[in-house]
């Protein structure tokens, strides 16, 4: 099955929830430190996705693949979020170059969902943005 006829198929409700879950723990991390400070202080959100009984994987290395053969290059995922839901956060703004990049990151991972989220925003409303393969 190719990626095109994937993107017609609901996403499953694990990953829906595992995303609930991840939004709800930025909202707590963002109300508690405030927009615009530097990335490790938004290194709380793993911790209370992991309070909230969710398994979560920091700075996962993604092989990348060429004809067969492994680069010596890797692609860094911020967060694994119960294995099936990619988390980037705290960039300055959310841009197209950054939507094609987690769309490879979907791509390389077998995951069907990721979260951009940016911390650098007076209102998360306005920093969390779903990308579906």
């Amino acid at each position: 099955m190719d990626s095109t006829s994937r993107s017609y198929e609901p996403i499953p409700e694990k990953v829906e929830k595992t995303a609930s879950l991840v939004i709800d723990a930025a909202y707590a991390v963002h109300t508690g430190r405030g927009p615009g400070l530097l990335e490790s202080v938004y290194e709380g959100l793993s911790y209370e996705l992991m309070k909230k009984g969710a398994i979560v994987e920091c700075q996962v290395m993604l092989p990348i693949f060429y004809d067969n053969i492994r680069l010596k290059s890797s692609l860094r995922i911020d967060l694994l979020v119960n294995q099936c839901l990619i988390v980037i956060k705290s960039i300055e703004a959310i841009l197209p170059v950054h939507v094609a990049q987690v769309l490879t990151y979907l791509k390389l991972s077998g995951c069907r969902l990721a979260l951009l989220i940016n911390f650098n925003t007076t209102s998360l409303n306005n920093g969390v943005k779903r990308i579906i393969l």
